[in-house]
């Protein structure tokens, strides 16, 4: 599975090196137009947002799709309260939200409106 997403994400140039596909970067931009879900869901208002590419699944030497993405503040993405300060567990621990169910909200804001 994980093979069949490497191949949707990335294009091989002749020499080896991969390029982000138009596609990808349109999705990463949309993503984090929405700005923070994690901040929206504690009802903290609006904050610009980086992208946190999800671990589910993924071995340490593996990187994920650029289409699992989703928006965090730098508090909530790389700050001591966030996905890395606090690691998977610790972040369950203080918020009952996995990566899974950050990833659900995005996909939900994403397209609320198309239904």
């Amino acid at each position: 599975m994980v093979q069949a997403w490497e191949r949707l994400r990335r294009r091989h140039t002749s020499k080896g090196k991969t390029v982000t596909r138009k596609a990808d970067k349109a999705h990463m931009n949309r993503v984090a137009s929405i700005g923070c879900i994690l901040c929206k869901h504690l009802d903290l208002g609006e904050t610009p947002a980086q992208l946190h590419h999800i671990r589910e699944g993924q071995g340490m030497s593996q990187r994920a799709s650029n289409f699992l993405v989703v928006p965090l503040c730098p508090e909530h993405h790389q700050g001591n309260s966030g996905v890395h300060g606090l690691g998977e567990r610790g972040f369950y621990t203080r918020y009952k939200l996995s990566e899974l169910d950050l990833l659900a909200m995005t996909l939900e804001k994403l397209y609320e409106n198309i239904r």
